[in-house]
């Protein structure tokens, strides 16, 4: 299955979204560029409005993209991973939950971010300091409980990815 240009371009039309720089397309595609929390950001700051095309099976008519630069909307094909998946509705979805949590009020406070409180891949424990399991003890790092704001700091920026 290949979405058709007619069909397509009838629902751009429909948006009524104006062409210019508040607007971006997105065509999600396996061979796309990877999509990151940068990209999110990007998305979040940049744009007032996505249209999110999601192809099913083979994707969509390869002219789309002609037709798209011809009425100077600008569309960026973009991946969430390396695989290949029935559609784009999930991809959609990861783009959505993205780069919305970007944007201001969505989170409550912009200091409930992780990537900016701790960095994207910090370790992150709960209580109790020591859980047992099967006669096994798995501890919380010691740092982190000891209260010193400055060596928790360090460790947190040890441990980012």
């Amino acid at each position: 299955m290949v979405l058709q240009l007619e069909p397509l371009l009838k629902a751009l039309r429909a948006t009524k979204v104006r062409r210019g720089k508040t607007a971006k397309v997105i065509l999600f595609s396996p061979a796309g560029k990877q999509f990151s929390n940068k990209t999110a950001a990007t998305l979040a700051k940049s744009y007032k409005n996505l249209i999110l095309i999601c192809g099913r099976y083979e994707g969509v008519d390869a002219r789309l993209k002609k037709v798209f630069m011809n009425l100077k909307l600008k569309t960026e094909e973009l991946s969430i991973g390396p695989y290949v998946l029935t559609g784009g509705e999930l991809p959609a979805m990861v783009l959505i939950d993205a780069t919305s949590r970007q944007m201001e009020g969505v989170l409550g406070k912009q200091e409930s971010l992780e990537e900016g409180r701790l960095g994207i891949g910090v370790p992150v424990y709960t209580r109790p300091e020591v859980f047992i399991y099967q006669g096994k003890k798995y501890k919380v790092p010691k740092v982190l409980a000891s209260g010193n704001h400055a060596k928790i700091e360090a460790w947190r920026k040890k441990h980012r990815k």
